[in-house]
């Protein structure tokens, strides 16, 4: 018998190509996707935990499912992902929760549904150091058939003090290139437009075979390649391991986009010691000339944030300076909150006050607000290529859509289709968004 299946996502685009690849593993087996809530028959909630209000979500999300399931008492709900690998015993505990799965164990998902239909309670949170789920081809529903996301990495081996990911994902390990050339060419063939190649550190990818060794900058030379009529992008990079192989080849290739996101998380060498981050603010630096001299027109964002064990008022400072000399077109901000079981929780004492890191982050959004502003202004009078992803929040009189340096421009529709590339002059510019007039 069919079961209709409904999976929220939360987080990182990791975590929406997840999704896609447990949708395909439940389709297999005789599950039917759904997009509503109310036609589900079991409900999988893929979840987060690498910021503290990402699990709170969830745990409020359990007590309506509690509630939903007093009224569909057949319902079966589910939580799979890194909180799931983190808290999987105390989830369980929820009386809205019949099943959890860790990240490695989505192919045994289909069995642990059917299992809850006899028993409750039933967990697969076992790592598994070969699961790189290559050769799926991920779950498409169709509503957006333009840009997709191809995992290359699983795990992480960078072990930075802030961080649950190696714990909750596991060690870093490389998808099969040939796998990953393969469904490339299979959302080239269903008429994606755009890419994305995912890993939590994707510049480490490395796979070899009897045939040859493949490192990141030869992968995604393949992928444009293999694509040349699609956008590539990719993330998360670390800036330990961008090479210049990989600068350049993205200098070489017209469809990689122009764009890199390079997270820093922090200005000052102390605290990046402190946070293992494995690199100096004077590497980084460095390496922001590179692509600048190489990629004079290459977009620019990253993650940062403030209060960090044994950051003082010098060491925020030092971020606000990188951050006037870096110029990025845009960041994610925020400020610290201890995750339970890593280093940094085990070793560091958490001594930045919550009125001091609120104050601090305020600070940040307000500097990275003026230098978008700044950074979008200067685009008004360029002409941009825009790949068209739908209509505008505000209206349905217009369009938007997203330059390959992934700023997102809006401008008036006149029949264009979702999906086209069109070159757009830009006129007006708000920190967050580019405003122009199509050039027909």
């Amino acid at each position: 018998m069919n079961k209709n299946i409904y999976i929220e996502t939360y987080g990182c685009q990791m975590n929406v190509a997840d999704s896609e690849t447990v949708a395909a593993i439940m389709q297999s087996s005789n599950f039917t996707p759904v997009t509503k809530i109310g036609e589900a028959d079991v409900v999988i909630i893929n979840t987060c935990s690498v910021r503290d209000n990402a699990e709170q979500k969830i745990w409020h999300r359990l007590d309506f499912f509690k509630g939903l399931k007093r009224r569909k008492k057949h319902l079966k709900v589910g939580i799979i992902g890194c909180m799931a690998q983190r808290v999987a015993d105390k989830l369980l505990e929820h009386e809205a929760v019949d099943f959890v799965a860790g990240p490695d164990a989505y192919r045994s998902l289909p069995e642990l549904v059917n299992e809850a239909d006899i028993e409750v309670n039933h967990i697969n949170t076992y790592f598994d150091i070969e699961e790189t789920y290559s050769g799926i081809v991920q779950y498409k529903n169709g509503e957006n058939a333009i840009s997709g996301f191809v995992p290359i990495t699983r795990g992480c081996n960078n072990f930075c003090s802030y961080c649950i990911v190696p714990y909750t994902r596991g060690r870093e390990r490389s998808s099969s290139y040939n796998d990953i050339i393969n469904e490339v060419a299979d959302l080239r063939d269903k008429g994606y437009k755009e890419i994305t190649l995912l890993g939590q550190n994707v510049n480490s990818y490395y796979f070899e075979d009897d045939n040859k060794m493949v490192d990141f900058p030869t992968l995604i030379k393949m992928v444009a390649e293999t694509a040349p009529e699609m956008r590539i992008r990719f993330t998360t990079s670390h800036p330990k391991d961008i090479s210049d192989s990989l600068i350049e080849a993205i200098a070489q290739y017209d469809n990689i986009c122009n764009h890199i996101h390079l997270p820093v998380q922090s200005g000052s060498n102390k605290v990046l010691k402190l946070m293992n981050r494995k690199y100096t603010r004077e590497w980084y630096l460095e390496r922001i000339e590179k692509i600048k001299s190489t990629i004079p027109n290459c977009g620019l964002s990253s993650d940062i944030f403030c209060g960090f064990s044994e950051e003082t008022e010098t060491e925020f400072q030092e971020t606000l300076d990188l951050m006037n000399i870096v110029e990025y077109d845009s960041a994610f901000l925020f400020k610290y909150s201890v995750r339970p079981d890593t280093a940094a929780s085990k070793t560091l004492v958490d001594d930045v006050s919550e009125t001091e890191k609120v104050a601090r982050l305020n600070r940040l959004i307000a500097l990275q607000n003026q230098i978008s502003l700044k950074k979008n202004k200067a685009d008004i009078g360029k002409t941009l290529e825009v790949l068209i992803e739908g209509f505008s929040k505000r209206s349905k009189d217009f369009l938007f859509g997203r330059t390959q340096q992934n700023k997102v421009v809006v401008f008036p529709d006149a029949n264009f289709k979702v999906g086209s590339f069109i070159n757009v002059k830009i006129t007006d510019a708000s920190s967050a968004t580019l405003k122009g007039i199509p050039k027909i």
